[in-house]
């Protein structure tokens, strides 16, 4: 879960110097920085670097990254017409730099490791398109989908769309499985997820099922959504800290893989709490086939690197 970042000292000397969007945007800038964490500690997969928001440039929505704020949008979806003006999205020519930054990488780990490759939701993008940046509530975004419901269905078809054809890119050239990053479904309750949500991201699981690819689908804050989020087709569903794994896995099924769960604030506990909870979830997993240990989220910028080895090493210990 988002290995490299600004708890990284040599991210964060590669930062200073550039911008996000450069960084995402450049091949050899994305996949330095993909490849940091991979030699720095024994994780199992790399993941790639990039942002979940692209896409959204080439639609043709004004994006930039402000110190203390994160992204921001300066002309958000707000209606029909602002619908009608996004533009259809050639992923080939507009995001192309990820493919190649894929390949760079793939080539760098020769095979020592897989490379896992994602995308944003189709909720979560139009959520971010909608609201303009990070909001708390959502406000803007349930209300466009409740009083423009087919307006809402068009945006998230296109947002659908362009995610396919990202994760088709990435896997074609040369990513081992896919993640889509819904990270702020967790605002929505059960019955709006099934109408306005479930039927996008089913739609992002069953084209790129035809891949052969494993495909992981992850949320925060989504306790109340885990069996819809399985129905939507991904192999493996995502658990926050905020609920047990075991039943966690047990509301799902044993057909399905889980990935988490460790509260990424534990990694800034003492050494014996850290070694407590780790050992608490692995022993919830049990043994069975499917676990992927990880964080619930992603990795605090201000988190202690050596805790981040700290529990690699325990997992495999274990």
């Amino acid at each position: 879960m988002r290995q490299a970042g600004r708890y990284m000292a040599e991210y964060r000397e590669i930062r200073a110097r550039h911008s996000m969007l450069e960084m995402c945007s450049n091949p050899e800038l994305a996949a330095e920085v993909t490849l940091q964490p991979i030699e720095h500690m024994e994780v199992d997969a790399a993941i790639l670097f990039s942002d979940i928001l692209l896409p959204l440039v080439p639609m043709g929505l004004q994006l930039e990254y402000v110190e203390g704020d994160g992204p921001v949008i300066d002309n958000p979806v707000r209606s029909v017409k602002d619908l009608e003006r996004l533009r259809p999205v050639d992923v080939d020519e507009s995001l192309g730099h990820v493919a190649s930054a894929v390949k760079l990488v793939t080539d760098e780990l020769g095979g020592r490791v897989p490379l896992i490759g994602f995308a944003g939701a189709p909720f979560t993008l139009a959520s971010y398109a909608i609201e303009g940046g990070s909001s708390r509530n959502h406000v803007l975004t349930k209300r466009f989908m409740y009083e423009e419901p087919d307006a809402w269905h068009a945006l998230l078809g296109k947002m659908s769309a362009v995610v396919v054809d990202q994760l088709t890119a990435q896997v074609h050239a040369g990513v081992s499985a896919v993640q889509l990053f819904d990270s702020w479904v967790g605002h929505v309750g059960p019955d709006d997820y099934t109408e306005f949500v479930l039927p996008h991201s089913r739609r992002v699981f069953e084209r790129v099922a035809t891949l052969g690819v494993p495909m992981i689908h992850f949320g925060v804050g989504t306790t109340g959504l885990l069996e819809s989020m399985r129905d939507a087709g991904a192999d493996v569903v995502g658990l926050d800290w905020r609920i047990p794994l075991d039943e966690g896995w047990r509301r799902l099924g044993p057909d399905t893989g889980v990935q988490g769960n460790l509260d990424p604030v534990t990694l800034f506990a003492p050494r014996d709490h850290i070694r407590k909870r780790v050992h608490d979830i692995l022993a919830k997993a049990d043994g069975q086939p499917g676990h992927i240990f990880n964080l619930g989220h992603g990795v605090l910028p201000e988190t202690p690197v050596d805790n981040v080895k700290y529990v690699v090493d325990l997992v495999h210990e274990y």
